[in-house]
């Protein structure tokens, strides 16, 4: 019985989320603002609408804890399909503005997010605070503010038609970057919160045998008997990846990091490019799947939020995200453009990589998750900051569509040359 209602439960998520997707669609917008959008929603119907004893009845703690598994499994699902996406193109490397895009993407980003924790440290507010080491609240503040989403990212560049522009592949790279550093960062966080110097040190440790291994593992994928095996049965590998994705999710949270940082390691396992073109395929069936469940997590986080903050007063809930928005917002913009300009690039095309990297979507999510799970971001501050990756998101869109309208660019400042179109991210 438990079962039969855990399916219906999260049948009326998914089919909520499909909605989402389909109106954030119709307003130009990407599929995951209406999905973040739906999450924070249906969490506070449930909260609000039923009453605590209606929603006994539709969330009964056993349906509950079902729900939390199916969550946490699209989550580790799909960080696999974000640390598949973070490879970067040779050929933009070897672009100088490279190397001062992502420092604009990343550095003042993180001093505005060390900015903000500072701040709320200083209050001491405890509904903000929490009972973290201060120095890990400070970094994974930075890391929250510093963060931009690759696989949203790749999809707006795609519908804008940028993927294949110069403005496509300095902004697709200083993001990998950038969230390369967040994802590294993150460990170091979680070893401060389970040992101090020490876990540190252990998480440094784990760290470094994670990604040495996912290196040799990748090496051996590309052999050609694997490859060819990886033809035959795609849809078998991509079972057998999600199964080593939950299952490392799982160790990595034992040995004391976050659950996604397991899940991270096996998605760069998996090769890519021209050797590893045949992965692809199962990798992202993989990452749709972690994708369909996210909604899932989402309206589990969402509740869970809603209910830890319902007796924190709203004003305080509603300033600290307008100032986490207003931060993210000006130092990824402001900084991506004042960086962007000292490497050589034209003002328009400073400003529309700005906007770009402000984008922050659900990989900003993963990683307020994993704070949370820490115990080094409150419900209030993670309600704030997913508020602030939702706006930031949902920005991005808008503001290019203002940027690109007609008689405001000039036309050159779209144009690329033919080598440019044929390149890749």
């Amino acid at each position: 019985m438990t079962v039969g209602h855990a399916v219906v439960v999260l049948g009326a998520v998914l089919l909520a989320a499909y909605g989402g997707r389909a109106a954030a669609r119709r307003l130009g917008q990407p599929p995951v603002v209406g999905e973040i959008a739906v999450g924070l929603l249906l969490g506070l119907a449930l909260l609000t609408a039923p009453g605590p004893l209606a929603r006994d009845v539709v969330l009964p703690g056993q349906v509950m804890d079902l729900v939390h598994l199916v969550g946490q499994a699209g989550l580790a699902l799909f960080i696999v399909g974000v640390a598949h996406e973070l490879r970067l193109d040779r050929e933009a490397l070897r672009d100088r503005a490279v190397g001062w895009v992502t420092v604009g993407a990343l550095v003042p980003s993180a001093l505005a997010g060390a900015l903000l924790g500072g701040v709320v440290l200083w209050t001491g507010r405890s509904e903000l605070r929490g009972d973290a080491p201060p120095a890990a609240f400070i970094l994974l503040m930075t890391i929250a503010l510093a963060v931009s989403a690759v696989p949203v990212l790749a999809r707006i560049l795609v519908d804008r038609g940028l993927s294949a522009t110069r403005t496509g592949r300095l902004a697709i790279t200083a993001a990998v970057a950038v969230d390369a550093v967040a994802w590294l960062l993150l460990a170091v966080v979680a070893g401060i919160v389970k040992g101090g110097a020490g876990g540190v040190v252990v998480a440094a440790g784990i760290v470094v045998v994670g990604l040495t291994v996912a290196l040799l593992v990748r090496r051996l994928l590309t052999a050609p008997r694997v490859l060819a095996g990886c033809a035959r049965a795609p849809r078998s590998v991509g079972v057998v990846i999600a199964g080593c994705a939950l299952g490392a999710a799982a160790a990595a949270e034992s040995w004391g990091l976050t659950a996604v940082f397991g899940a991270f390691v096996v998605g760069l396992a998996i090769p890519t490019g021209p050797e590893g073109a045949r992965w692809g395929l199962p990798a992202g069936m993989v990452s749709r799947v972690g994708g369909w469940l996210m909604p899932v997590f989402l309206v589990q986080t969402g509740l869970t939020m809603w209910t830890a903050s319902a007796s924190v007063p709203l004003p305080v809930v509603l300033v600290t995200a307008v100032a986490a928005t207003v931060l993210a917002v000006l130092a990824k913009i402001g900084g991506g453009y004042v960086l962007a300009r000292r490497g050589g690039e034209p003002r328009v095309t400073a400003v529309r990589l700005g906007v770009l990297l402000n984008t922050r979507g659900l990989t900003e999510i993963a990683v307020l998750q994993a704070g949370y799970s820490l115990g080094v971001l409150t419900p209030v501050l993670y309600l704030a900051l997913v508020v602030m990756a939702l706006t930031t998101t949902a920005m991005t869109g808008p503001l290019l569509s203002l940027i690109d309208r007609p008689g405001r660019v000039p036309v050159p400042a779209l144009r690329v040359s033919a080598s440019e179109r044929s390149a890749s991210w």
